[in-house]
């Protein structure tokens, strides 16, 4: 008999003895008093005893501590498991986040619910009560990172142990939901575990761990958005900031693990995203990234009137998916629309999108903007039709590139970041060179580049052989990595001479002297430390900081940055005024 099915039996046999003792029956021979002032000290008496009676946690205390808990499970009703206990307002909580930045929106919304819990957190290992990985499961290399981080907490935390026993390390994200047995019951290096669905139940994980159980709950869902968790951003000075719009992807990509570790795609209601930009902006945030696996297939049906609308998924010219076209619903194009009127200085960007929605209307409305940053990622993956098709893309090579042709005619100083996967099962070296060539017809400032690793749960994984060798792959991604970096220094180079507007992130790691940030393309500036005129007529001078908009005047250029001089302080909407200003001044 498990736990749960003990107390259950205590519970129903008390209440059976205590509900025939209360109508005085007959039978029982100590409660067959008809004095009423006698039977009501009675009840009182035996009520008291029901409640102080073992609990469900009493329960759980006496079981083995190497046992596991799932609460989902039928077995622990909901209300059985307490929010938090009273120790959690003196629990200190550490995170590490690894892995995509919809994990380092993950981590601001965990913070969230466990600081309403009564959590504190710290930035220091050593302070911890509780060490939470935020994890990633996209690639091999991503999961062993955190394998050996947590052989590495577990010793820690035997070497701890007397002076704080209670240390608790969790794994949160789409490693939890893929490795569950193995974290939990195999390895046994985790307290808790919690899958990217799962984080409002984290207060109760917890208190089932410091009652001695090791608790998980990796449930995907087809509804949660946590679209009602106001995530507690953690920015630098507040300049840029992270926000959620979707979660779950429905592409079925074949290499790509992410729907079965994320779920399928729900949106987050259009009011609850406008009103956590409404508050960034208050806040003087000048830069948000709006976020999701496939971020511009976003469709929101949080009210009646949008799933009635006509509108439909309209595709890129040449694309395909393998679901059903959607209807209804306010589509990406609105929530652009919408996020970019909050603020007129403050930079809009997305990731990450899939090549197959960008209908005109969306490429025209970055145009149109200001503060749409001119910048789209479009992940290619391949640069061959046959080893596109057998990743399940939707779209060939030629389809890619006339996509291309049209976003740069509709705007064009576009900026392009893409990612790409060498070495997927069946690529020949005449498929790899097709990629190199795409990658030097396009001409990207960024890319995200990896060799192909085999997950579990995909298409591939059931249905292709991961037959190119390791070293192989290795060869390859080294060849697009090198390729790469000389199309992007020649795209970087014709910069030179030009004047970038540029949102000041910090310091230059290299050097104190420099500050460094991010243009309207996404790509690294680097410009002395100096301190800059709000307006070219005026003589007055001010330091820059963190969060400011200035204008530096290009000077060099490589594959990864961009460096320069920078002349004044500006804005969003004051870039051309004093564009104009300062060109006057050196005539």
């Amino acid at each position: 008999m498990n736990i749960s099915s003990s107390f259950r039996l205590w519970r129903f046999t008390f209440r059976k003895c205590l509900s025939r003792r209360l109508q005085g029956d007959t039978c029982d021979r100590y409660y067959c008093s008809k004095s009423s002032s006698t039977d009501q000290t009675r009840v009182v008496q035996l009520k008291n005893k029901l409640a102080c009676g073992p609990s469900f946690q009493d329960f759980i205390k006496s079981s083995t501590s190497d046992k596991s808990v799932d609460v989902c499970s039928d077995e622990y009703e909901e209300y059985h498991i307490p929010e938090c206990t009273t120790t959690a307002r003196s629990q200190r909580v550490y995170f590490e986040t690894y892995g995509c930045q919809m994990n380092v929106s993950d981590t601001e919304i965990a913070w969230s619910i466990l600081q309403k819990a009564g959590y504190s957190r710290t930035h220091e290992l050593p302070e911890a009560d509780v060490v939470l990985l935020v994890t990633c499961s996209v690639r091999e290399k991503a999961e062993q990172t955190i394998w050996n981080r947590l052989k590495h907490l577990t010793a820690l935390k035997k070497r701890c142990q007397k002076h704080k026993p209670l240390l608790k390390i969790g794994v949160l994200g789409c490693m939890a939901e893929r490795l569950k047995t193995k974290l939990l019951e195999q390895e046994k290096l985790v307290d808790v575990l919690a899958g990217p669905d799962a984080y409002r139940h984290l207060p109760r994980l917890l208190s089932l761990a410091y009652g001695g159980q090791r608790a998980s709950n990796v449930l995907l869902s087809l509804e949660e958005t946590y679209a009602d968790v106001m995530p507690v951003h953690q920015t630098p000075e507040g300049h840029s900031a992270f926000v959620s719009i979707m979660r779950g992807c429905d592409n079925m990509c074949s290499y790509c693990i992410v729907p079965f570790t994320r779920g399928r795609e729900r949106s987050r209601p259009l009011s609850s995203i406008l009103e956590e930009v409404r508050m960034l902006s208050d806040q003087g945030v000048k830069e948000v990234t709006l976020l999701g696996q496939n971020v511009n297939s976003y469709r929101d049906f949080s009210e009646q009137h949008f799933i009635c609308s006509e509108g439909s998924t309209q595709l890129s010219r040449g694309f395909k998916t393998v679901y059903r076209t959607k209807q209804g619903g306010l589509l990406f194009s609105d929530l652009l629309d919408k996020v970019s009127q909050i603020d007129p200085d403050m930079r809009i960007r997305f990731t990450s999108p899939h090549p197959k929605d960008f209908p005109d209307e969306v490429l025209q409305l970055i145009q149109e903007r200001r503060n749409i940053c001119k910048q789209i990622h479009l992940p290619a993956q391949s640069g061959s039709s046959r080893v596109l098709h057998a990743m399940r893309r939707g779209y060939t090579r030629e389809a890619y590139l006339d996509l291309v042709e049209n976003i740069r005619e509709i705007i064009p100083r576009v900026s392009l970041s893409s990612d790409f996967i060498t070495g997927f099962c069946g690529e020949t070296e005449e498929d790899h060179q097709q990629t190199l060539s795409l990658v030097r017809e396009v001409g990207y400032n960024v890319g995200f580049l990896f060799a192909y690793s085999m997950r579990k749960k995909t298409h591939a994984y059931h249905r292709l052989q991961d037959d190119v060798p390791a070293p192989v792959k290795q060869c390859r991604l080294e060849e697009l990595i090198s390729v790469f970096r000389e199309e992007a220094a020649k795209v970087n180079m014709a910069l030179i001479g030009s004047t970038q507007l540029v949102l000041v992130e910090g310091e230059s790691k290299r050097s104190s002297e420099e500050l460094c940030g991010r243009n309207d393309g996404n790509v690294k500036v680097v410009f002395p430390k100096t301190d800059l005129p709000v307006q070219p007529e005026k003589p007055q001078m001010v330091p820059v900081t963190l969060g400011d908009y200035v204008l530096v005047k290009i000077t060099s250029a490589n594959s990864q940055c961009l460096r320069g001089h920078a002349l004044i302080h500006s804005s969003l909407n004051d870039r051309k005024t004093s564009e104009h200003l300062l060109s006057k001044q050196t005539i």
